[in-house]
């Protein structure tokens, strides 16, 4: 995977946020656009350097809007898709997976996420960032968000990638950052 690829992902993901904000509410391909940025919280020799912008979009499938208790909520995750963009050469990545969000006031909630993600870092060479071993990981997400409309909303969030020790090195990609979500 190159560089292309992972530009062409988030250009992707925007032009589809571009396209559902013209259907009516009734026909709603997405339920969230959201931009973000993180850096890497990983130690030392797996620390990846520069920023990494990210692009995710949310899909409703099992009609979480409309969840009412805390179980129904977890009953109805949410799908997403989405991509993480090295700015300095490091790994870089697309995801896909489930997320479940959780209400704890009316404007404060949780997300949590568990999926795929496909990743062009390095498998196994001594001092070029993480050794992640493969390039199919697993990946996972936690957010603490704030609605500041019924639209939009901002986050907090932490983000990781690794095999499980399914490969030889398992270092993994760990991000921490901050995003912007809209709801249609």
């Amino acid at each position: 995977m190159n560089k292309t690829f992972f530009a062409s992902a988030i250009g992707a993901v925007i032009l589809a946020s571009g396209i559902s904000s013209s259907a009516s509410a009734q026909e709603r391909l997405f339920d969230e656009v959201r931009i973000g940025v993180s850096g890497s919280i990983q130690s030392k020799s797996t620390f990846e350097k520069g920023a990494f912008p990210s692009a995710t979009v949310f899909f409703d499938p099992f009609d979480q809007r409309h969840a009412q208790s805390f179980m129904d909520h977890m009953l109805r995750p949410r799908v997403h898709v989405g991509a993480i963009v090295s700015t300095a050469g490091e790994a870089s990545q697309v995801f896909a997976g489930f997320t479940w969000t959780a209400p704890i006031t009316d404007k404060i909630f949780v997300d949590l996420g568990f999926g795929g993600a496909f990743n062009n870092g390095n498998l196994d060479k001594p001092n070029d960032g993480p050794k992640v071993g493969c390039h199919a990981l697993f990946h996972e997400s936690l957010g603490l968000g704030y609605n500041i409309t019924n639209n939009w909303r901002v986050l907090a969030t932490v983000e990781h990638s690794s095999n499980a020790n399914l490969c030889d090195y398992n270092a993994g990609l760990s991000y921490a950052g901050i995003a912007v979500g809209y709801k249609f």
